[in-house]
């Protein structure tokens, strides 16, 4: 199983868990001294606390939690954000509030997820024709093209 280093830049920062024994996600908590208040349509960056090492191979991708969009449609602006493997700052969230309240948010309290997954990275070949690209039965056919 590969393993996510965890260090805890301030004492009461939350280390990232599961929240069941079948969860993609390992919850991510705010880190912070005071509350942060989130108006209608407004942003944060919220600090987490931590630095992470992910393992070789993988990526940190940081989704909305379902439950904060639900109830409050609070959800991370960049969804998913990501993290890449040799990042070494503090994980940082950035919320955004569609909903119509205020929405404010306290240390300890869960804001996002974090899933690790594998990663590929591929080697670039330039082609001189479009033909070289292989054709195929969507062809070019964009945003909407196979239905809505």
């Amino acid at each position: 199983m590969p393993k996510l280093r965890v260090h805890k830049m301030r004492a009461d920062a939350i280390i990232p868990r599961y929240g069941t024994s079948g969860a993609a996600g390992l919850d991510l908590a705010a880190c912070l001294t005071t509350s942060i208040t989130l108006e209608p349509g407004g942003t944060a960056r919220v600090p987490t606390g931590l630095q992470i090492a992910l393992p070789p191979g993988h990526e940190g991708q940081v989704r909305p939690r379902s439950g904060l969009a639900a109830r409050h449609r609070i959800t991370v602006l960049n969804a998913p954000g990501t993290i890449d493997e040799d990042y070494r700052g503090e994980l940082q969230v950035l919320l955004i509030n569609h909903g119509p309240e205020s929405f404010t948010i306290s240390h300890g309290e869960r804001i996002a997820q974090l899933v690790v997954a594998p990663v590929v990275q591929v080697e670039i070949e330039l082609v001189n024709e479009e033909a070289a690209l292989g054709g195929t039965e969507r062809g070019d056919g964009g945003f909407g093209s196979t239905g809505v």
